[in-house]
């Protein structure tokens, strides 16, 4: 009889990690989940479109414990490990408790000591962020689209954003050494701005999204509203990081995004005319907003995949999803306010971000801010 491959998702409750934990078992894996639900979901309370059926849950273990519990008994011994455990979250987060987010410096650094071990994993799959560019780069006066050459560990590599975007950098060193000092097969992905139906409202997208949905008006979006960010579905995510594991040599590095820069308040006026909503759109200055630019450069990744769903789809998939949750339900639908009251109502014909296109948008897109 064949053994079934067995994959390993640290953080795997949280809104990036049930999407590869189904993925995987649809792909032929039993899957070990290791989350301490501080940020996620118990598998139980999972809801489409990540939620498991009762024969694929056959095909899942969970361990609800911190990483670095588990790496002190258990064995790396994975045909794939997808790391994802971390302190993360929002804008509000990154900036509010900045020591706090430095925790993942020390799963990180245990996360690497384990996977050297004997016997080491077949493949692990590293998730850094967007968070880990020079924020030089990300200014009104000086951005560009960022690409994976613009951090070089041997030079100047310039300041990431706050601590989180310290801890990745710090990741993507340990996992460099693993891979050059150890033979680790290891690859790199720096996600931009994931978002997805059931994302948690301390992220902007189901935010805006819903404030939108409400007919609120006017309708706010925080800091400048000016500050542009590179928005992927979640869904294009795990299937480009899948496309890339199978090319890419260990030690690679690579963006996961869609190129196309689109500012908040564009992301408003979209989600207005994807909604059926005509409200005036204003700033909140008074609320964080982080760099002003955050595009990737993502030729290297579109050689590989091109993302599937639009940022007009995307909008209305995150509408309908949230239209559908239960009144009362618990903070990772509603933020902890207890009061969604997204009705459904018939959604416009899809309209492109006018933002501009590069070949993806008709087409867009873990956590980035």
């Amino acid at each position: 009889m064949e053994m079934k491959k067995k994959a390993l998702v640290t953080g795997g409750c949280g809104f990036v990690g049930r999407r590869y934990v189904k993925q995987l078992i649809e792909r032929g894996y039993h899957v070990t989940i290791v989350d301490d639900l501080s940020t996620g979901l118990p598998p139980r309370a999972w809801r489409a479109p990540s939620a498991l059926s009762d024969r694929q849950a056959r095909h899942m273990t969970f361990h609800q414990c911190d990483f670095r519990e588990y790496a002190r008994e258990a064995s790396p011994e994975f045909d794939l490990i997808v790391h994802l455990a971390a302190v993360v979250g929002g804008r509000m987060t990154i900036e509010g408790d900045p020591l706090a987010v430095a925790t993942d410096l020390a799963i990180d650094a245990t996360f690497f000591n384990w996977v050297v071990r004997s016997p080491r994993p077949e493949q692990v799959l590293y998730f850094s962020s967007s968070a880990a560019y020079p924020i030089h780069l990300q200014t009104p006066e000086n951005h560009r689209p960022l690409s994976e050459d613009m951090i070089v560990f041997d030079e100047n590599m310039g300041v990431p954003d706050m601590t989180y975007g310290w801890s990745k950098l710090t990741g993507e060193f340990l996992a460099r050494f693993a891979a050059r000092d150890y033979d680790l097969n290891v690859i790199t992905f720096r996600p931009f701005s994931g978002y997805g139906e059931d994302q948690a409202f301390t992220y902007p997208f189901p935010s805006v999204i819903r404030r939108v949905a409400r007919k609120e008006s006017p309708i706010v979006v925080w800091g400048s509203g000016r500050q542009m960010r590179d928005f992927i579905h979640i869904d294009d995510v795990v299937e480009a990081t899948f496309a890339a594991a199978e090319r890419l040599q260990p030690g690679d590095v690579i963006n996961l995004g869609s190129g196309v820069g689109t500012t908040f308040v564009e992301l408003a006026k979209l989600a207005s005319d994807v909604l059926g909503h005509d409200a005036e759109i204003v700033n909140d200055s008074s609320k964080p907003e982080g760099v002003f630019a955050r595009v990737g450069d993502c030729r290297r990744m579109l050689e590989l995949y091109e993302p599937k769903i639009s940022l007009s789809e995307g909008i209305e998939r995150v509408y309908r999803y949230q239209a559908a949750l239960p009144l009362n339900t618990n903070r990772h639908a509603t933020n902890g306010t207890g009061d969604q009251d997204v009705k459904a109502r018939p959604v416009r014909a899809s309209v492109e971000a006018r933002s501009g296109t590069n070949g993806v948008e008709a087409m867009a897109k873990k956590p980035s801010s």
